[in-house]
């Protein structure tokens, strides 16, 4: 094919308004670029001047799938600012809601979204018809998810019982109990889940191309909910100096801004969690990923569909096993936080489903927030798909248009992108 002119705008499959244009001509790839064009969120301008009790809330509105990491990342930011000491049971709490949002997005993600490119369809929606049973345990992982969810955070999208300090209302020993049982009866729908991922993930490109991971690290446990800032290029900082590692940057045809830490991109999400923290996950998902023959430092991007799969097996074993610490301890409802409003500076850091939040908040001695700064982790994950972008298009050039126009399409789904939430940047230019 002499002269090749592909230009999805509005790809599907993925949250929010993303662009795919590619020019090449006599075998020479002229232009290839991914495009963010939506309007700007203003979320940090919002929630200026609120009170401290408010941010939780209006900052998960940012996002609709990862709306409990927003609330967590918010809360970590404002406990900081204020020296806030939570509670063990408030930490293991938090970290079966983190488990409960990966396990409803990575479910939705692999099920819904990625499933269609892999057995070969447009949509989940013929899938009903030709993987009747697939499709139908795939929906009650996912009712599941929204019921752990709704257990832990009071509903199952924007949370209301995630407050400052601790929990508003918390889950009785016997919800528990019942909680734990479905999963460990759900456990044979997800090995069925995977082994139809597995027979279809030959079809998964072998795309290499070396970047660096960033993502949360810890000491004792796969950190999701707490920890320091990790790269697998090496080093270890504290998430107060998240902006030495981020580095934001604009670009002009982008409304996202874009970041770099050593070399000209990072990625984050699962396959970088992966990446980081293999040794500290469960022997089961080690088990999975040694099927897809996942091993650590893995630098395939289309992986990390096959790394979120491999995840929520983890987040089943470890959500058992923390479900397991808070009965032996004995859980009491009638804990609630206390605390001293002050004036301070902090940071919130979390490892949502696509990667790593932060969260930065500087209040007054009102607990009035007079700053705030929200880095998303799609925002740091575009300048690794525009640079994606440029090392594999050359290779497909001698593929047929529409194969070409879907394996791009298959990379940014890959990443798993939230680009609603990751528009920060507006070019405003002033006429007088």
């Amino acid at each position: 094919m002499s002269e090749i002119n592909i230009n999805v705008e509005h790809l599907t499959r993925v949250e929010g308004h993303g662009n795919i244009v590619l020019n090449a001509k006599d075998g020479t790839v002229e232009f290839v670029q991914w495009q963010v064009s939506e309007a700007p969120r203003f979320f940090e301008s919002f929630v200026r001047g609120r009170p401290y009790n408010e941010l939780s809330h209006i900052t998960s509105r940012i996002c609709g799938i990862c709306s409990i990491g927003h609330s967590l990342a918010s809360l970590k930011a404002t406990e900081a600012a204020m020296d806030i000491q939570i509670s063990e049971q408030t930490q293991i709490l938090r970290r079966l809601a983190i488990h409960a949002e990966n396990l409803q997005s990575h479910v939705l993600h692999v099920g819904y979204l990625v499933a269609p490119d892999l057995l070969g369809a447009p949509s989940v929606v013929p899938l009903a018809s030709s993987h009747t049973d697939a499709v139908l345990k795939i929906v009650g992982l996912h009712r599941l998810a929204n019921e752990f969810s709704n257990l832990i955070c009071g509903r199952t999208v924007h949370p209301v019982s995630l407050v400052v300090g601790g929990f508003s209302h918390i889950p009785s020993e016997k919800q528990l109990k019942e909680i734990r049982q479905k999963w460990v009866d759900a456990i044979p729908d997800v090995v069925a889940v995977g082994e139809i991922v597995l027979a279809h993930a030959h079809k998964l490109p072998n795309f290499v191309r070396e970047t660096e991971f960033i993502g949360l690290v810890a000491d004792d446990e796969y950190a999701i909910y707490d920890g320091d800032i990790g790269s697998t290029d090496g080093g270890r900082w504290p998430v107060a100096e998240y902006e030495g590692i981020t580095n934001e940057f604009v670009v002009p045809h982008s409304t996202a801004k874009y970041t770099k830490h050593k070399r000209e991109s990072y990625m984050v999400g699962a396959l970088a969690r992966f990446n980081l923290n293999y040794e500290k996950m469960g022997p089961l998902a080690k088990e999975w990923a040694g099927k897809f023959g996942l091993q650590p430092v893995n630098h395939n991007p289309f992986m990390n569909n096959v790394a979120q799969l491999v995840e929520i097996v983890h987040s089943i074993e470890d959500t058992l096993a923390l479900i397991d610490k808070l009965l032996e301890k004995g859980v009491n409802v009638n804990e609630r936080p206390k605390y001293e409003v002050k004036a301070g500076r902090g940071v919130g850091a979390v490892d949502v489903p696509r990667g790593i939040l932060f969260h930065d908040y500087t209040y007054d001695d009102k607990g009035v927030c007079v700053k705030a700064n929200c880095i998303i982790p799609t925002n740091q994950n575009h300048n690794n798909i525009n640079l994606d972008f440029q090392a594999i298009a050359p290779t497909l050039l001698d593929l047929p248009e529409k194969e070409i126009e879907l394996t791009l399409e298959m990379l940014v789904r890959a990443y798993d992108p939230c680009i609603s939430c990751s528009t920060h940047y507006l070019d405003v230019q002033w006429k007088r």
